[in-house]
Formats: C-alpha cells, sequence, structure tokens
C-alpha cells in the first residue's frame, strides 16, 4: 500500500482529496494535518510515502515543511498541491526537495496516478507547469537532432508523445486517442524509455524540440 499524508489547512479539501485517494486499491490515507508543522511531526510518528502538501497554511507553510521532511525523512517523497502554480513557487518546491508540483484543479484519476508516480520517487508536474517550462526551453532547441531521437517511435506512441508534449495529462490522453489510462501509462512507460528521458517533462521538450507538434 502506498501510505500517504495530507496536510492542508482546509478540512473540506482534506475530506474530498481522502476521498478520491481512498478509492486507489493501492492508496491508504494515514494521516491528515492542518499545517506544516503537523505535517513533519505525522512523518516522524509514523511511515509515510507520499506527502501531499498545501503550500500556504497558517500553522506552518509547506515549503519549509517540505525542505525539513525530506532533510529528516528522505524515504518521503513530497508532492506540493497547491492553487498558487507561479513558476518561483515550483522552483522553490523542487528546490527545497520535492518530486511533484500539482494544482488543485487535478482530476480524480490524475491525483491518484501522481501519488502512484510520486510513490516511485519519479517527478510529476502539473500539465499547464509542463507547458510553460517546455516553452522556455525552446530558445536554442536543435530539430534535426531531436526529430532523428523519435525514430525508435511507433506511430501510436508518436501520437501519445505528441499528447504529452501538449501538456495533457493520462486521462485526456486517453480521451483524445481511444485508449484506456492504463494502456496510456504503458505507452508513457515505453516511451521515455526508447527516448532515453527520465520524466514526462524532458519528453515533452523533445516532443517540442523535434517539432512534433507542428506536424
Amino acid at each position: 500500500m502506498i501510505r500517504v499524508l495530507l496536510a492542508d489547512d482546509e478540512a473540506l479539501l482534506r475530506a474530498g482529496v481522502r476521498m478520491i485517494l481512498e478509492h486507489a486499491p493501492d492508496v491508504e490515507v494515514v494521516a491528515e494535518v492542518p499545517d506544516g508543522v503537523a505535517a513533519v511531526r505525522a512523518c516522524r510518528e509514523q511511515s509515510v510515502d507520499v506527502a501531499l502538501l498545501d503550500l500556504r497554511m497558517p500553522g506552518g507553510d509547506g515549503l519549509t515543511a517540505a525542505a525539513e521532511i525530506a532533510r529528516r525523512f528522505p524515504d518521503v517523497n513530497v508532492v506540493v498541491l497547491t492553487t498558487f502554480g507561479e513558476d518561483r513557487y515550483v522552483a522553490e518546491a523542487l528546490a527545497a526537495g520535492a518530486v511533484g508540483f500539482l494544482l488543485k484543479d487535478i482530476g480524480p484519476a490524475d491525483l491518484i496516478h501522481a501519488v502512484q508516480v510520486a510513490a516511485r520517487g519519479e517527478s510529476i508536474l502539473a500539465p499547464s507547469i509542463v507547458r510553460r517550462l517546455v516553452e522556455r526551453h525552446l530558445v536554442s532547441a536543435d530539430r534535426g537532432s531531436a526529430a532523428a531521437r523519435l525514430a525508435p517511435l511507433t506511430p501510436t506512441e508518436r501520437d501519445v508523445l505528441r499528447q504529452v508534449g501538449s501538456g495533457a495529462s493520462n486521462a485526456d490522453i486517453a480521451a483524445a486517442l481511444y485508449l484506456g489510462v492504463g494502456t496510456v501509462k504503458a505507452h508513457i512507460s515505453r516511451i521515455l524509455a526508447k527516448l532515453g528521458c527520465e520524466n514526462r517533462v524532458q519528453a515533452a521538450i523533445l516532443a517540442h524540440e523535434a517539432g512534433l507538434l507542428a506536424d
């Protein structure tokens, strides 16, 4: 089971997130707390795999908690779940040791998937943030060499990568290409392996560099 800690000062939001996560057969919410100080304490008192932290909480902010959890409990993978998606917050959260940064408009299936990905220690970012990172990276892209790297992909994998490059979530990709979410996950795993990318952000950047979204 993936043991999840929820830290948010809004009790109603915590209840909603808990309800979503506990629909997954491999996820268990082991603690709910209202601030960052309590989040650190909960990680000390019980076994936690993924800590979902809000950024702004009156009793202790998420960034400070993320840094302390990353330092003191390296087996806990921190994911920020917030309404604030500005670049400086993303950079500060990742610098603090978070493996993911999500926005609270995320869909239920994507939230569950994000927790599962984070539990493996892999990076996960909100699609809108992926798009911003991609656009910023494209200043000096070498289209020819990037396109050559896509040669091993099958037509379906290219279609999936094109969707990843647009910032689509797994659920969005499944709907657009008439695939199951599990099938999309499998395709993305193969795409990352073939391209030598560590995460979907790198794959999205490569898709743009290769001009895949212009095809």
